[in-house]
């Protein structure tokens, strides 16, 4: 399928208008457990929505695509993150104080962090679906990389389904089908996908919505709501308080319960999405985009759009440094985007030489949206589920002529005289074969097997993709430091390239 440049401006602008429209609209509901009886906005707006982090965080990674393109991933997103995203609070400021650790995505999405499952991560999955129109196999990439910085587990697997979605829906607009299509790219029995299923079970069941979002705060307890709550509140309500930070599955099935009984009309919707509470400005805002994307800036009812006007407000980017210039308007965040896609998709996907005016992209039929294993070379398949699986622990490199992944297997913490056992895989990316010389940079009195310098043949089997394995086992000796910082050299013999991977272990007492 074609997507115009007309079409696509269309549906983009849709996405943040309805983005913002949902995240104004839930704002003063946030961190509130109930069921209210929201109709229209309840704020004096004077035609501007209200800041929202939903928006804004994607505003940082707009400058970080302009920059570094499609070759954008946890690493430099995370120094973005430090750079330019202001708040401490939850997962926020957990990612961030892992990263000043040293500690790299996905490392740094996970340790210590007891809110690695909340919303912090789908709230900021449109601008991979906008960037990769009909090709949610594209996006989902990028969204892994993004909630990777400050997320693991089920806050990843959020924004991995809404990323799918919203690509998805520049193609196809049945809400069975798009759902689908996101659940084809999480696992089967996260609880993102439990909250989904007990949404649509509910529906099915001729439930109404109010009973639906009992059903999903039962079936995957949170505690986003309880924030707002009193003591006599808590006692006196009958929905379950879920473990602090595990926030997304019943966030994510909110959204869902909204969406289906929002029954298409984008009012409906956003005003479900904010009665069911929670966390409303997230809800409603991402049930927002995506049916600002199904049904265009032009299919949004002018009662919705026309109280926040075009403006964007910003809440959480750092404006007293230098380095972002951040859109002001709707309008400029669409040609901004509109002016990536090009050279985000690729000459493959996206034709600039077309007799339209502008470009064509090139989508995905329908019924190639979901996910399917890419067949890499007569042995091997390879599925989106191998990169979801590299998270929390492994960490990946991309050099020249060969990837690397280092797999920590556990948390990078040591202990004196207590082994650990680092895993690299080495992939080549040529279609010959490889020496490698591996040298360790590591303090004089640590051991480490087999040895500190090493050679490793990496194979390059018939129709690409070779790979190869090794294990290290490194005992840390007389510790004195908190924080130890090694390096991995890997020199390709005969040939420039020489890969350098930084490696940083905590020492703990605990």
């Amino acid at each position: 399928m074609k997507l115009s440049i007309a079409e696509y401006r269309d549906k983009l602008a849709g996405c943040w208008l309805g983005k913002n429209v949902g995240g104004t609209l839930g704002a003063p509901f946030e961190c509130k457990r109930g069921i209210f009886d929201v109709t229209f906005y309840t704020q004096d707006l004077k035609g501007e929505p209200v800041p929202n982090d939903d928006l804004d965080l994607q505003l940082v990674w707009l400058n970080a695509i302009e920059k570094h393109g499609r070759s954008v991933d946890a690493r430099i997103l995370g120094e973005y993150w430090l750079s330019y995203v202001t708040p401490n609070w939850c997962e926020y400021g957990a990612g961030k104080n892992n990263m000043r650790a040293g500690l790299v995505p996905p490392l740094a999405g996970h340790v210590h962090n007891v809110f690695r499952d909340s919303c912090g991560a789908f709230i900021r999955s449109e601008i991979w679906a906008c960037l990769a129109p009909g090709h949610p196999e594209i996006a989902v990439q990028y969204a892994y990389e993004d909630a990777i910085v400050d997320h693991s587990g089920e806050g990843v697997y959020a924004e991995v389904f809404c990323a799918a979605v919203e690509s998805a829906a520049f193609v196809e607009s049945d809400v069975y089908k798009l759902i689908d299509i996101g659940l084809s790219y999480i696992p089967a029995d996260c609880g993102i996908a439990k909250g989904i299923h007990t949404a649509l079970d509910a529906y099915r069941s001729g439930l109404s919505w109010q009973e639906a979002r009992s059903r999903v705060l039962h079936a995957v307890p949170g505690s986003f709501g309880i924030i707002g709550m009193t003591a006599e509140e808590l006692a006196a309500d009958d929905i379950p308080i879920g473990e602090m930070g595990y926030d997304a599955p019943s966030n994510i099935g909110l959204t869902i319960v909204a969406w289906l009984y929002g029954e298409n009309d984008f009012g409906n919707t956003v005003c479900i999405a904010t009665n069911c509470g929670e966390d409303t400005d997230c809800t409603a805002a991402t049930v927002g985009s995506i049916l600002g994307i199904i049904h265009g800036a032009k299919g949004l009812p002018a009662k919705w759009t026309e109280p926040i006007g075009d403006s964007i407000k910003t809440l959480c980017i750092n404006l007293g440094d230098q380095g972002l210039r951040v859109p002001k308007t709707v309008t400029e965040l669409t040609n901004r985007i509109m002016k990536l896609a090009p050279s985000f998709l690729g000459s493959d996907l996206c034709d600039t030489l077309c007799d339209e005016p502008g470009y064509v992209i090139e989508m995905r039929e329908p019924e190639q949206l979901s996910h399917r294993p890419e067949r890499i070379n007569s042995w091997i398949d390879r599925s989106f589920f191998d990169h979801l699986a590299l998270a929390p622990f492994t960490v990946k490199y991309d050099f020249v002529i060969f990837s690397s992944y280092l797999d920590y297997g556990a948390e990078p913490f040591i202990r004196e005289d207590q082994p650990i056992t680092l895993k690299l895989k080495l992939e080549n990316k040529l279609y010959m074969q490889q020496y490698l010389q591996l040298n360790w940079h590591m303090p004089d009195e640590w051991d480490i097997s087999p040895s500190r310098k090493s050679a490793i043949p990496l194979e390059q089997y018939h129709a690409n993709v070779g790979t190869a394995t090794v294990n290290f086992t490194i005992t840390p000796r007389q510790l004195k430091q908190s924080r130890y910082d090694l390096i991995l050299e890997v020199i390709a013999e005969g040939r420039p390239t020489k890969g350098l991977i930084p490696i940083v272990l905590i020492h703990s007492s605990l």
